[in-house]
């Protein structure tokens, strides 16, 4: 069929026509599952089952998969080459080209290593790699090779959480439904073909104190040596082991560390063709108009190459940023349980790249059931150990785009957190008497008599020493303010401050809100007259309104507002779903949706149901991490935005 119209404007009669002569030869050639075909709109990517009607509006509306010219989920016949290492694609991206896959990752690799004068590891493997692309998964099949067969069903298993026993069961009945199917027989025998391709992970026995690793020199201990508790669980599964075998066999660690190595996964990066040209996208094709797009129009990151003039040099070496945050795996809000993934993201792609998952590498998951506070240093060790590697030598790696080798580097450049996953990355505590990170050992805080905690009213020292505010005497605590900024500590101040330093880590066996004494607090301070309690009589006390709290009819009118916005397509999730008007309840939202509400619902919502004292200044904080969240931001407007904030 003509294919021309998918490239034509999609309001256009043309392309509107190919819309419909699209759809009657997919409904007639094609396989409906109940009145459904694969949606092959730009959105939906042929993952999703859709009515006729509702894909016609969906291509119209979002356009035509770019790429998909032949229409294999849609009736279409595929002549596909199996030849290896012949550089095809698959037009439709819906199969596998192992075979081309591996030639990227090890192929060309194992030739610039000399794979004449001898094969090496990576070429043994190559080639045995390349042996089980070549076996077809049964006689006569063209679509499938066993390897590419293996991987996809093992993608499966890990998607939807089948467990071992079941992947082994499934095979089992595969082989006795189909005896000519050429697949392994057990879980185990698919996980070691799949390891071959590089990318496995290490089990590391951790302390249920968090005091230390079972790594390097203790990989073999028992017990601790700083809190000597036992490597192992107590009466764990001994059941079902065998007599013969050796005791430590059955034994169970008591908590364990999986560390995914970062550095094989940089390596990979490289080894395919296209990712290895996107890794030099930064320097090569970043737009450099003084705009802010992409970190690398940062500050931080152009004050880093100045001072490291000769890692700035090869393009090449690596940029990373380090995220980590708790995460309950249950979904059950009923069971507390902590788990703490640490991730890497690298900033070398361009920003439609960097933040996708597939980019994202996960580098170390540490097990729960309690976050493990200070003590994260313990469990950071191995991929410290990568980084410092990484940072001072470099690892040889192959660049497939430039088919040349070159000594990669590189430097983790910051971390994204939380307050809390701050402090622990940091080693700075962010609460108690010097909770500031800024003003550090400068913390000017106050302890609350009435609340039992502490409070900081000395933000207004980093005000313009000309600012109002620094002589409002009745809005802060009561005093003038004429301190200048504490200064921040730099590198060096740090490390002198860490030199002397000796954490003993682990835990031995052995929060706090706003309440109605903060009200008394207030009084003692002498400041905020308002919201002071007015004695009654009897003991009693009477307390005001505070200037931020709704009537029932007030929060009818702001969920009811939020559940009747209508949001573009694909801004947002449905967010009107989280709205319960009746109950008065907003829950159940992601984290973008939070963001899209402060941008553009909040302000909409509080004009009718807030004081001016209160909406105002929400309105401008929503203004504020607007402008702060565009795509592209002028340098001068940052000055703005940062006096703006105040």
């Amino acid at each position: 069929m003509d294919k021309e119209w998918t490239k034509l404007p999609w309001f256009s009669q043309e392309y509107i026509n190919g819309v419909t002569r699209f759809l009657d030869f997919a409904f007639t050639k094609g396989s409906p599952q109940g009145g459904e075909l694969l949606c092959p709109c730009a959105k939906c990517k042929n993952i999703y089952w859709k009515t006729r009607d509702i894909i016609r509006d969906h291509i119209i509306a979002k356009g035509f998969l770019d790429g998909y010219d032949v229409w294999v989920h849609h009736g279409e016949k595929l002549q596909r080459s199996m030849e290896i290492g012949d550089g095809m694609e698959d037009q439709d991206g819906s199969h596998d080209d192992i075979p081309g896959l591996l030639h990227d990752i090890y192929g060309e690799r194992a030739e610039a290593h000399g794979v004449g004068e001898g094969p090496n590891d990576e070429a043994r493997t190559f080639y045995s790699l390349i042996k089980e692309a070549e076996q077809e998964l049964y006689p006569g099949c063209k679509d499938f090779s066993s390897l590419s067969f293996r991987i996809r069903l093992y993608l499966l298993k890990c998607l939807h959480g089948w467990s071992n026993t079941s992947f082994t069961a499934l095979l089992e009945l595969l082989k006795e439904a189909m005896p000519d199917l050429n697949i392994p027989e057990s879980f185990y025998k698919t996980k070691a073909m799949i390891s071959g391709l590089g990318l496995d992970y290490k089990k590391i026995d951790a302390c249920p104190n968090d005091c230390m690793l079972f790594w390097k020199e203790h990989e073999k201990d028992n017990s601790f040596t700083i809190c000597e508790a036992s490597r192992w669980k107590q009466n764990a599964a001994t059941e079902g082991c065998e007599s013969e075998q050796p005791k430590n066999d059955c034994r169970v660690p008591a908590k364990v560390l999986r560390h995914f190595p970062l550095i094989p996964r940089l390596q990979r990066l490289f080894m395919c063709s296209k990712t290895a040209e996107s890794m030099r996208w930064h320097e090569e094709e970043r737009s450099k108009d003084g705009k802010l797009r992409h970190p690398a129009d940062g500050k931080a990151w152009k004050d880093f190459d100045e001072l490291h003039p000769d890692f700035s040099s090869e393009s090449r070496n690596v940029r990373l940023g380090l995220t980590s945050d708790g995460f309950n795996p249950f979904r059950t809000m009923s069971l507390s349980h902590s788990t703490w993934p640490v991730l890497m993201m690298v900033y070398n792609t361009p920003p439609w790249l960097s933040m996708k998952p597939e980019y994202t590498m996960l580098s170390l998951l540490i097990p729960g059931p309690k976050s493990p506070g200070n003590d994260i240093d313990v469990y950071l060790q191995p991929l410290i150990e990568e980084l410092k590697e990484l940072w001072e030598s470099g690892i040889e790696t192959y660049d497939s785009s430039m088919n040349q080798t070159f000594q990669m580097r590189a430097a983790l450049l910051w971390t994204i957190s939380d307050y809390p996953a701050y402090a622990m990355l940091s080693g700075w505590s962010t609460k108690g008497k010097l909770a500031c990170a800024c003003c550090k050992s400068n913390t000017n805080s106050l302890y609350l008599k009435h609340s039992h905690k502490m409070c900081y009213m000395d933000h207004h020292t980093f005000l313009p020493r000309t600012h109002s505010w620094r002589d409002d005497v009745k809005s802060f605590n009561g005093e003038e303010e004429h301190r200048t900024a504490p200064s921040m500590l730099n590198g060096a101040e740090i490390l002198e401050l860490l030199k002397d330093f000796n954490n003993e880590f682990g835990k031995k066996k052995k929060k706090t809100k706003d309440h109605i004494k903060a009200r008394y607090d207030l009084q003692e301070m002498g400041i905020r007259e308002k919201p002071h309690p007015r004695e009654i009589g009897g003991g009693r006390s009477e307390f005001a309104k505070a200037c931020f709290s709704m009537t029932p009819h007030e929060k009818s009118i702001f969920c009811g507002v939020i559940k009747a916005a209508k949001l573009p397509d694909g801004t947002a999730s449905n967010i009107s779903k989280c709205v319960q008007v009746g109950d008065r309840k907003i829950s159940g939202y992601k984290s973008h949706d939070a963001h899209f509400m402060l941008h553009y619902l909040l302000q909409i919502a509080i004009r009718s149901t807030m004081p001016k004292e209160v909406a105002t200044p929400l309105i401008r904080l929503g203004s504020f991490f607007r402008s702060l969240c565009q795509k592209v931001i002028q340098v001068e407007d940052l000055d703005y935005l940062e006096n703006e904030i105040a």
